[in-house]
């Protein structure tokens, strides 16, 4: 039997922008008040390998370095460097370097099975990113993805 507490619990994100530079939404979840009475709202949360995968995502949309203020210098990816470059295969290689590159700091993945990149269906200028790591504490790999980003 695996454990995955490890991979912690944090509050749900919805992204509503899906630009480079997205813009993520606090999801609420409606909770039925005791004895039945109405609703409260609160904070929806994702945990376990569900937190995993939207950390996995923030951390490659976030520019390496934006949070360096804050004491994690290394948090993020060089992703972004990628804007403005055509959609070749040199680089959607050189965004699976920066992938792979971002994902080693990532103290709760054991292992990166696979990481896809390929262009967009239907979009020249967007690549898109599937994911499959092993969680650490963990022998069930994790989908993530696939998820797009515009280069152009």
């Amino acid at each position: 039997m695996t454990s995955t507490s490890n991979l912690l619990t944090d509050i749900r994100l919805e992204v509503r922008h899906k630009d480079f530079r997205p813009v993520y939404q606090v999801v609420e979840d409606k909770l039925r008040q005791p004895g039945g009475k109405g609703f409260t709202v609160d904070l929806g949360t994702c945990d376990e390998r569900d937190n995993l995968a939207q950390a996995v995502v923030i951390r490659l949309l976030t520019p390496r370095g934006d949070l360096s203020h804050l004491g994690h210098p290394d948090f993020g990816s060089r992703l972004h460097e990628l804007v403005g470059q055509e959609n070749t295969e040199t680089k959607r290689n050189l965004a699976r370097l920066y992938i792979l590159e971002s994902l080693q700091h990532e103290r709760r993945i054991q292992k990166v099975v696979a990481v896809t990149v390929k262009p967009a269906q239907g979009r020249r200028s967007a690549i898109e990113i599937s994911l499959q790591v092993v969680p650490s504490g963990d022998a069930k790999s994790l989908f993530i993805g696939p998820f797009a980003l515009e280069l152009t």
